[in-house]
């Protein structure tokens, strides 16, 4: 019995026992009931505070509702005992037949096991790293593009549909500082002092200069600097587009925000908002009142000299959005962008739409990478950052992903480049894929010894407490999941995986698979191979959401 089964039948039960007592549920559905590991096994496997939730508007005691519907609960096929414990807490413990069906269900349910309809049918626009194409990815926009990919993987297993964007900021002046260092490089001059300066500037410089079928040198001055604009610019995102590829990151949508202004986008969107009353002119520019939508102060949006002002492009930009048809647009920013949510918020409010609904914005932490207990301050290549290349060199992709995802996106985080290398259980991603190779190796040493799933199944004789334990864990799965789709948390997905590998080290430890000797094999054997698969089932999916490989030796 699942989780889910558990909910319907105690949802079920409160629908009776509404009706005798000619209760209103109507405002009630099964995502009401909520069911929740106990901390202490010795409570049961489950446990439920429905009756608290729903006692008062009834007007009833919490716990003889709780009790009634206990009592209701004991005829259900596949629980083995139900308590009723504090102001109304119903504790509920499966039989071993019922627990223990689980493992089978997750076997045939394979990659599927997990996934749920949270966001079935709501389209969502995930914005994230969108580095300046001015240089190599530093590790701020590293952990971004580990924490978007893997929240992109989750909100589409909660049902979502998920697009991933890259906004591609290819307006402003950070863009011909980037030119400008370029053509510093390339003439052998220093760099200019707010410009640009690392190795990687030297290389693009030279291949701007390769891919240039004509003479550079002879180039008028601004000819020259939009040559080193358009082809530098071209050539160095085409490097951040590879080395997110290699980091397992691909988006669907790359917008450049150099398209919002050509099309006539921001006066549109001024347009729009004019309509809307929100609007407004003074000392020869134009503003949008935002301090009526939450905001501190207005803002400009075309100032006294006819040029864009940078929310000018946001504008556009969300408007953009919303006509592609997205209801939930989520952008992920860093830590110094903290005082850009509010006005943002305004924008979303301004346009007639629900800020943190149709418009959120998640705040992601430094990383700092630690070395011999020291912090690494400088990358080989880019000079002044250190980068995702440099992450990726020291230990590889997945340690990479895992490292930057297993913490909560809005701390920040030390990476120990030291302990990510090491082959111990003290390497939380070792640890995990480890768990996962020992499944493997087990389901290769019991075909070697004749045991074979289908030969039989006998979830009965899962009575064991380590297969109890690894069995409550599994069952988790599809909450968590949905949990970390929810709270915009992929981290969640992680500690769980941790969580089960320990489990399964444990069962590993008390509960044989494979008979030993000369001993005949048994449905016991069969049944505990359905339990193995099925663990090694959800840490590869847990694994899979975080961009992570489940290798299956090591």
């Amino acid at each position: 019995m699942t989780p889910q089964d558990l909910a319907r039948e105690l949802f079920e039960r409160i629908i009776l026992v509404a009706q005798r007592g000619k209760h209103d549920v109507s405002s009630l559905s099964v995502d009401d009931v909520v069911l929740e590991r106990p901390k202490n096994r010795d409570h049961g496997d489950w446990a439920s505070s429905i009756s608290l939730k729903i006692a008062k508007p009834w007007g009833l005691n919490p716990r003889d509702l709780a009790t009634e519907l206990a009592s209701e609960l004991e005829s259900v096929e596949g629980i083995a005992s139900l308590e009723v414990a504090g102001p109304g807490f119903i504790n509920i413990r499966l039989d071993a037949a019922s627990s223990g069906a689980l493992a089978k269900t997750i076997v045939e349910s394979g990659s599927e096991y997990g996934r749920g309809d949270l966001y079935r049918g709501v389209k969502l626009n995930l914005e994230f790293v969108s580095a300046n194409p001015t240089g190599p990815i530093h590790m701020g926009g590293t952990r971004w593009a580990a924490v978007g990919d893997s929240l992109a993987r989750i909100l589409q297993a909660a049902g979502g549909e998920v697009t991933r964007e890259y906004y591609f900021n290819d307006h402003g002046a950070q863009i011909d500082r980037f030119s400008r260092s370029l053509i510093a490089a390339y003439l052998g001059e220093p760099a200019p002092e707010d410009g640009y300066g690392g190795a990687y500037i030297h290389d693009i410089a030279a291949r701007v200069a390769d891919a240039y079928a004509n003479d550079l040198s002879v180039l008028p001055k601004e000819e020259m600097q939009e040559v080193f604009r358009s082809i530098g610019v071209e050539l160095m995102f085409g490097e951040i587009k590879a080395s997110l590829h290699e980091f397992g990151v691909d988006f669907d949508v790359y917008f450049h925000e150099d398209s919002l202004h050509e099309s006539r986008a921001v006066e549109r969107a001024v347009e729009r908002l004019r309509q809307q009353g929100h609007i407004f002119e003074q000392d020869g520019a134009t503003w949008l009142r935002t301090t009526d939508l939450g905001d501190d102060k207005d803002r400009v949006i075309i100032k006294s000299d006819g040029q864009a002002a940078y929310i000018a492009g946001d504008l556009a930009y969300y408007l953009d959005k919303r006509e592609r048809g997205f209801d939930r647009n989520i952008i992920m920013l860093g830590a110094d962008h903290h005082g850009y949510v509010a006005r943002m918020m305004a924008m979303c409010a301004a346009f007639g739409d629900e800020p943190g609904v149709n418009l959120e914005i998640m705040i992601g932490q430094m990383v700092n990478l630690v070395r011999d207990g020291q912090p690494m301050r400088m990358s080989k290549r880019a000079g002044t950052i250190v980068t995702l290349e440099d992450l990726v060199e020291a230990v590889g992709v997945d340690a990479g992903r895992y490292a930057l995802v297993r913490s909560s996106s809005d701390s920040q985080l030390d990476i120990d480049l030291d302990l990510l290398g090491k082959k111990t259980n003290d390497n939380p991603v070792f640890y995990v894929q480890y768990a996962h190779a020992r499944t493997c190796a087990v389901g290769r040493n019991a075909a070697a010894s004749g045991v074979r799933r289908e030969d039989g199944f006998a979830p009965e004789l899962l009575d064991h407490e380590a297969e109890s334990q690894l069995l409550g864990v599994l069952q988790e799965f599809p909450r968590i999941v949905a949990q970390a789709a929810e709270l915009r948390e992929p981290h969640r997905v992680a500690r769980y995986i941790e969580e089960v590998a320990g489990y399964y080290h444990r069962w590993y430890d008390k509960c044989r698979v494979i008979p030993q000797a000369d001993e005949e094999v048994t449905d016991l054997h069969r049944t505990r191979l359905w339990l193995n698969d099925a663990t090694g089932q959800v840490i590869r999916n847990g694994l899979w959401l975080l961009g992570v490989s489940s290798p299956s030796k090591m």
